[in-house]
Order: C-alpha cells, then structure tokens, then sequence
C-alpha cells in the first residue's frame, strides 16, 4: 500500500492522519498550527509544522498528497506541493470541488489530481475532534473527470475503502450540486433557524428541544469554516436556496390563505421516506474494469444512480446500484 501524507490536521485531516495508521499504511502529515502538531505528537502520530518537509518525503516516497485545508488556504498549499513535488499524486478532502479543481489547473497543473470529499464531519474543529473511525460506514466522494490519472483514482479508493467508507463516484459539477442541497443549504437553514429561535428570548431557547436542537447543530460549526464552504459553492447554493425559498414562499401563502400546510409537511414526508427506502434498497452489484475507455463514464453513471464502489481488486472495482 502507498505512503500517505496529510496537508493540514483539522477535524477531517486529522482523521484521515488516525484512519490511515489505523489502516496499516504509512502516513504522516503537517499543518502550520503548533497546537496541533503538539496535540498529535503527544498522541503519537507523525507530525510536524513545515510542509516543504513533509512534502519533501512525499516526493522521496511517491506518496499519496492529501490537501486537508479550508478552502481559503489551499492555494499557499498548492503553492508549495508545485514547488517540492510539482508531479505528487494528489487528492484533497475539502467539501467544494470545482474551486479546488480549478486552484489545481492553475497552481499545479503538473499534479495527478483526483478531488476527494468524505460526507463526514461533526460540529467541532481542530485535531483535538478528530477520530479514526469518522468514515466508517460514510460515502467518500471521488470525482471522475475525463482527464482524471485512473492510477491515482484507484489510489484514492483504496485509502477510502481501507478506512471503512464506501466510494461515491461522481463528476466535479455533479458532486457540488449535490452538495449545494444536502450539505450547504442545511448550513444556511440551521443559522436562519438557531437566529430565529433566538429571537424568540429565553422562554424560547428554554423550551428548545429535539426539532430544534437536530435542525441547528450545524450551526455551531466554526462560522469561518461554514463561510469558507457556502459561498465556495455558490452557484450551487443559490439554486439551492432559490428552490428552498420557492417552498417557503409557497408554504407561507397556504397558511396565511387557508390556514394549511398539507402540501408542504406531506411532500417533505414522502421525501424523508424516499431518503430511507433508498438506504435500506436491495443493491445490484456492478464489475468496473478501471483500465477500459469506458471506465469514467462507468463510474459516473454508478454515482449517478445513487450508488457505490464497495471493494477494489487491482483494476477492478465492485459496486453497487439500486
């Protein structure tokens, strides 16, 4: 298995750093924050403040880059891998993919590059909240481009499954879309809620309970790091709040006409009921030969049919679709 190096040990680069010597690869990481090269050498984990040497070792050893910054510091990073190791195989962990895809064609163009993006996370930052067993049972998007390298492809899937996350292939502009719903306008709508609820005073905050509590925990995110990620995605989002605020539109002129929200609570029913018919659906399993001219397109129509990579032979991927 490959040698792994980890730019950053935040909250996701510091369970890639855990999942991966969990994992039995080899892995090391940096990050220019002292207290978490501090909090990670005191757990034992190979850690240190000066990217050039880290990623002098990832040219020595051909190992496998991972960019796990916030979306406004992966250009100093990018900098830096062109200038040690400007051919790394590299892939990235951040939650917006065609703005890190773009800061790669033109910050390090010469790089294999395969975007990455594990649909893990919690509340809290820093290494201090990270965990080794944070992707398992998680979808770890891998963008499929027609000029992605399929060796470093097969690399990036193998880290992911190794960590115990199944694999959800997927276009750059097909992952930000999705995400834009089910990521990012979950962002916007629990700060609008957590500011509503507020405004209500302390009788409101004090009858806060599961509804409430469930649909705001985003919202104690790190709001630089909520920031970086919204408006990184912003015609992504937009579509997405457009859409979101056409329902609401909707559902504020049935109640004030008629006093109803049938429409409103019975479609968002029958679509949290199609959320767990398809989790819970039977799963056809699908051979990928990675070497072949169809291998992308492949891969892409998987993600696009809501499934899966689940296993990995050489060349050969094993997925699933329902």
């Amino acid at each position: 298995m490959p040698d792994l190096c980890v730019l950053g040990l935040g909250l996701i680069g510091g369970s890639v750093l855990r999942a991966a010597k969990a994992a039995g690869w080899t892995a090391w990481g940096a990050t220019r924050s002292s207290d978490d090269v501090t909090a990670a050498r005191a757990e034992g984990f190979d850690a240190g403040g000066d990217l050039d040497v880290a990623l002098e070792r990832a040219r020595a050893a051909d190992a496998l880059v991972v960019v796990a910054v916030p979306l406004p510091a992966v250009d100093e990073v990018l900098r830096r891998v062109a200038a040690v190791v400007p051919t790394a195989k590299l892939t990235d962990v951040v939650s917006v993919k065609g703005p890190v895809h773009d800061a790669v064609r033109r910050l390090a163009p010469r790089t294999r590059y395969v975007g990455g993006h594990p649909m893990a996370g919690t509340s809290t930052s820093g290494w201090g909240a990270g965990r080794a067993d944070l992707f398992r049972g998680a979808a770890w998007v891998v963008a499929v481009e027609d000029d992605s390298d399929m060796a470093v492809l097969a690399e990036v899937v193998a880290f992911a499954l190794a960590v115990e996350a199944h694999v959800v292939p997927a276009s750059t502009a097909e992952h930000d879309a999705a995400v834009g719903r089910i990521s990012h306008l979950p962002h916007v709508l629990a700060a609008v809620l957590a500011a509503v609820g507020a405004d209500g005073g302390p009788l409101a905050l004090a009858l806060a309970a599961g509804s409430f509590t469930d649909g705001t925990r985003v919202a104690g995110t790190r709001p630089e790091l909520t920031q970086a990620m919204c408006e990184g995605n912003r015609t992504a989002l937009l579509d997405a709040v457009d859409d979101a605020l056409g329902r609401l539109g909707a559902a504020r002129g049935s109640l004030a006409s008629t006093g109803g929200l049938a429409k409103t609570i019975e479609a968002g029913h029958a679509a949290r009921k199609a959320l767990d018919a398809q989790r819970s659906a039977v799963r056809t399993d699908v051979t990928i030969d990675l070497d072949s001219p169809g291998a992308r397109d492949a891969l892409r129509a998987v993600g696009a049919r809501g499934g899966r990579i689940v296993s990995l032979d050489g060349a050969t991927a094993r997925a699933q679709t329902s």
